[in-house]
């Protein structure tokens, strides 16, 4: 009896431990199955991740790409000028060179005074050229100043395209209409609104055409002087009032007594030389003809 009771309990506790087992073995191809999941999912989220970095990093170029403006001076219209005055020993030699390097570099020369002393000329020279024939000009003598100046007219520029624009439009607008008219009185009214309007129109064009030739052409206003020509003369302050007078007046004084000192000091040898002999004749005539003394009678 024990023994079947033994029996009995190893069968259970046999089956017990197999059915242990399964679940076991079960449960870890479970987990084993489902670890390439989790992987899965886990590279998938990384992958997320990274699709996310990227479209973050995607969006940075674009952020960048609207700070990279456009650096000063780049796609601008600009007007330049400049100022250069020389010193040279021949003034007309140096304005046929200026003319010569502005001729060159695609210019010309335009408005110019030359004298024996000094010269002004100014020379219009292409934008692209400017600073290379600018520098050819600064070598032909001696430098005395050297000035350069740009003015940014793109608004301006861009003011007048647009307005050109609209302007053209309303005419083409107006001219249709023109067509359209089916009175004398319409027709005459239309034609004078397309006459002011072709006005407004061809002066923009003309406001335009300047402002574009001067973008071109730049401008160097050339100033030559002698280099042995005497310096100007100072310029004399303008002084007013009592205390400028009074040393004025003073100032004359000690003018005025010295130019007589030096006419004293130019006439005193003359009268040393001619006056002491006068003098004595005078003396001799005045003793002859003193009558002589008579002795009175007793």
């Amino acid at each position: 009896m024990n023994g079947r009771l033994v029996g009995v309990a190893l069968m259970v506790g046999l089956a017990t431990g197999l059915v242990t087992a399964c679940t076991g073995a079960s449960d870890s191809g479970q987990s084993v199955a489902l670890a390439p999941e989790a992987a899965q999912d886990a590279s998938g989220g990384a992958g997320s991740a990274d699709e996310s970095q990227s479209t973050g990093q995607g969006e940075k170029p674009g952020a960048v790409g609207e700070r990279n403006v456009s650096q000063p001076g780049v796609d601008r219209t600009l007007v330049r000028t400049a100022d250069l005055e020389l010193s040279a020993g021949d003034v007309r030699d140096t304005v046929d060179r200026a003319r010569d390097i502005a001729a060159a570099e695609g210019g010309y020369a335009g408005r110019e005074s030359v004298r024996e002393e000094s010269a002004t000329l100014a020379l219009h020279i292409p934008s692209d050229r400017f600073d290379h024939a600018l520098d050819e000009l600064s070598a032909l003598g001696e430098v005395v100043s050297r000035e350069q100046s740009a003015e940014d007219v793109t608004e301006q520029v861009v003011d007048l395209d647009s307005r050109i624009g609209t302007q053209r439009a309303s005419v083409d607008r107006v001219r249709a209409l023109l067509a359209r008219a089916g009175t004398v009185d319409e027709i005459v009214r239309i034609e004078q609104e397309v006459t002011t309007r072709e006005a407004e129109l061809e002066s923009l064009l003309q406001r335009r055409q300047a402002l574009a030739g001067q973008v071109a052409m730049s401008t160097v206003t050339m100033r030559v002087g002698k280099s042995d020509a005497p310096p100007p003369p100072p310029v004399q302050e303008d002084r007013g009032g009592f205390l400028a007078g009074l040393s004025d007046g003073w100032g004359a004084f000690l003018d005025a007594g010295a130019v007589t000192s030096r006419v004293v000091g130019a006439v005193l040898p003359f009268l040393l030389a001619l006056g002491i002999p006068a003098v004595l004749v005078v003396r001799w005539w005045r003793r002859r003809r003193t009558p002589a003394p008579v002795a009175p009678q007793p």
